[in-house]
């Protein structure tokens, strides 16, 4: 392990130590390890020349009255039914709703249809969080000796590389 030094401000140091307390770390140096990788994966995803597979979650808050909101999001969803695989859609209140809406596909159409809809007029928050992935037919049982093909997902490893 390489030992690097940082300087902190007084506020950065703070926050730190009050994630280390939060979350149990041994100290600063876990935790800031723990936040670098996090932060490299977040960059390496988002890299909008990164190809191959993903698994997505698009999370957004809209209001519902919005002029055909609710109908252009369904439309837009149903005409991208090879990237969804579920959604959830919560009622915050008399007007506003979340959806978490689970994706998998291709990175650079997964993150299309990501800010397509956050784009949509009435859509006041929305964040995508991307982990790469390799999607793949494969054939095998399942407890009663009937093999099939469908699709499995595998997240790939932690590394922030090319190969990533």
């Amino acid at each position: 392990m390489q030992r690097v030094t940082i300087t902190l401000d007084e506020e950065l140091a703070g926050e730190i130590d009050r994630l280390v307390k939060a979350r149990g770390y041994q100290g600063r140096s876990e935790a800031i390890r723990d936040l670098a990788r996090e932060g490299l994966r977040q960059i390496a995803a988002e890299d909008p020349g990164r190809a191959g597979d993903c698994v997505g979650a698009l999370v957004y808050v809209y209001d519902h009255e919005s002029r055909a909101l609710a109908e252009r999001l369904t439309h837009t969803f149903h005409e991208h039914h090879d990237l969804s695989v579920s959604a959830l859609h919560v009622h915050l209140d008399h007007d506003m709703c979340l959806e978490v809406n689970v994706l998998r596909g291709p990175i650079a159409d997964v993150r299309h249809l990501g800010s397509h809809v956050m784009a949509e007029r009435g859509v006041q928050f929305g964040r995508m969080v991307l982990v790469p992935a390799q999607t793949r037919a494969e054939k095998h049982a399942h407890g009663h000796g009937h093999a099939h093909d469908h699709l499995h997902t595998h997240v790939r490893a932690a590394a922030t590389g090319p190969e990533s």
